[in-house]
This record gives structure tokens, C-alpha cells and sequence, in this order.
């Protein structure tokens, strides 16, 4: 059959619609990207720099290097403790603002004020934490009046538990907004007809609620993950250097100009995100609410 040409000039407007993000993303995500997979299988020389020779011993020497292991267990240890705090945390402040918050324009408000952290940068967020989990903090000042503790506990800042802190404090948010997006679009009826069928509160957040919103929950946990992931200045700052990730290798590496060794570190991170990515693809259909 051949095409009319109203067809043929539909497809045409339908490529050059496409072409500007395929031009952007192009330039500015698959060159980047291959040109960091080339270097990785370069090889670096002290006093010389990078040599365009092809070698698998950067890759050789992190899978053989136990502080290797050690950062990505330490990276998904954060990315898995994150991930569940965030997700109770942002679906039942969903939950209430869509359904406990009767008037529209109050859960519309309430929303906003869970984006006033963000009016201020990532950096001064995290270390406004210092001064409440310091061993002269808030916290500790007031456990001390209060008689609880007898000495300021040491393991409020610079530990695993002030990065946890700090993580759930800045991508809180990332969970909130896709599950929040998809809970409005529940029917209530829905939730009142399981009520009436004998279903109690629980019985319908289990059966209903959970599985009509799992879309927002899957986008979060993607958001969650990458960024949990790709950091490395929180670990670094609230742990006081005595935490690592895989990203804070790779920052090493940049350090001493060992470009082939970071951009090796930084691919085997991209393929255990793109891994935990297709996972969560797999279990929740995301493109079902991407076009909605």
C-alpha cells in the first residue's frame, strides 16, 4: 500500500517532534557513556598518564581487590536501609494527604511543604545535621538535661546512622511525589466498597491501596536506588571518612588520575544499577503509569 502523502508528511512531523531529544541524548548521554567504556580499557601509567592501550587489568584488579567488594556491599547496605525507610515514610504521608485530607487544596498545600527542604541546596540540608547529632548537639544536650544518658552517645554523627539520617532526609521526597501521584488517582469508591464488604483498614491498604499505587512505589524506589547509588559526598561527609561507597572509590581514583581505573569502577556501577533497574522493571510494569 502505498503511503498518502498526508501520512508521509504526519511521520515526518512526527521525527523532527522526536529528533531534539534524540539529538540531546546523543550528545550528552550515549557519547559520554561510550566514551567512558573506551577508557576503561585503557591503560594508566605513572608520570605518562592515560595509554590507548587495551587491557582488561583495570577491570582485572577491582574484581580482585577486596576493598572493591567491601565498597559496593557498604553502597548497597545504604541503598537497601534507604530504600525501606523511604518507602514507609513516603507512602503513609501519601496515604494521609490523599486520604485523610478531605479538602483537595489542604493535601495540595500539605504537599508543598515537603518540597520547602528543597528551597535550599543538597549540601547546607545535609550539614544542618551536624549540629543536631554532634556529641554538643541538640540531641545529645537534651538526653543529658533529661538524665537519660550519663555522657554524649558518639555514634549519633560520623556513622553509618547520621548517613542514613541524611540520605532519608534529602530523597524523602523522591518517594513521596510517585506515590502520592498515583494514590490520587485511586477511586475512594473503591475503598469505601471494601469497607462495606467487611475488609478492615489494613485489609484494604494490603488488597487495594498497595497494589492499585505499586507503579508510584516501583518509580520511587528507581529514584531512591540511583540516587543512593551515585552519591558520594553524603557518605563521605556524615560518616567523617570512616564509611565508603562506590562512588567515593571512584572519586580516589579521579584524585590520583587514574582515569582508566574510575571509568572501569564507574561501569561495573552503571551495569549493578542497570541490573537492579531491569529487576524493578520486571516486578512492576513502570510504563503503565509513565503514560497515564
Amino acid at each position: 500500500m502505498t503511503p498518502t502523502p498526508s501520512t508521509s508528511r504526519a511521520s515526518l512531523t512526527t521525527y523532527l517532534q522526536v529528533a531534539p531529544l534524540t539529538l540531546v541524548l546523543f550528545f550528552f548521554f550515549a557519547i559520554p557513556v561510550a566514551l567512558v567504556v573506551v577508557v576503561s580499557f585503557f591503560r594508566y601509567q605513572m608520570l605518562v598518564g592515560i595509554v590507548p592501550d587495551f587491557t582488561l587489568k583495570n577491570y582485572i584488579d577491582l574484581f580482585s581487590n577486596p576493598t572493591t567488594w567491601t565498597l559496593y556491599l557498604s553502597t548497597l547496605k545504604f541503598t537497601l536501609i534507604v530504600l525501606v525507610i523511604t518507602f514507609v515514610l513516603g507512602f503513609w504521608i501519601a496515604y494521609f494527604l490523599v486520604f485523610h485530607v478531605r479538602n483537595l487544596l489542604t493535601a495540595i498545600g500539605l504537599f508543598l511543604v515537603c518540597t520547602v527542604p528543597f528551597w535550599t541546596s543538597n549540601i547546607i540540608r545535609m550539614i544542618s545535621w551536624r549540629p543536631v547529632l554532634g556529641t554538643e548537639g541538640l540531641i545529645n544536650s537534651a538526653l543529658l538535661k533529661l538524665g537519660v544518658i550519663d555522657q554524649p552517645l558518639q555514634w549519633l554523627l560520623y556513622s553509618d546512622f547520621s548517613v542514613v539520617v541524611a540520605y532519608v532526609h534529602l530523597f524523602t521526597l523522591f518517594m513521596i511525589v510517585p506515590i502520592f501521584n498515583s494514590m490520587a488517582r485511586i477511586d475512594k469508591s473503591l475503598l469505601e466498597a471494601a469497607v462495606d464488604a467487611g475488609a478492615t483498614r489494613w485489609g484494604v491498604v494490603w488488597n487495594v491501596v498497595l497494589p492499585l499505587c505499586k507503579t508510584g512505589i516501583a518509580l520511587g524506589a528507581l529514584f531512591v536506588v540511583t540516587l543512593v547509588m551515585g552519591d558520594f559526598f553524603v557518605v563521605t561527609v556524615m560518616s567523617g571518612g570512616l564509611s565508603g561507597s562506590a562512588t567515593s572509590g571512584i572519586f580516589n581514583d579521579l584524585q590520583f588520575l587514574n582515569y582508566p581505573r574510575a571509568a572501569a569502577n564507574a561501569v561495573i556501577l552503571l551495569i549493578v544499577v542497570l541490573l537492579i533497574a531491569s529487576a524493578i522493571f520486571r516486578l512492576v510494569d513502570v510504563r503503565k503509569e509513565l503514560v497515564r
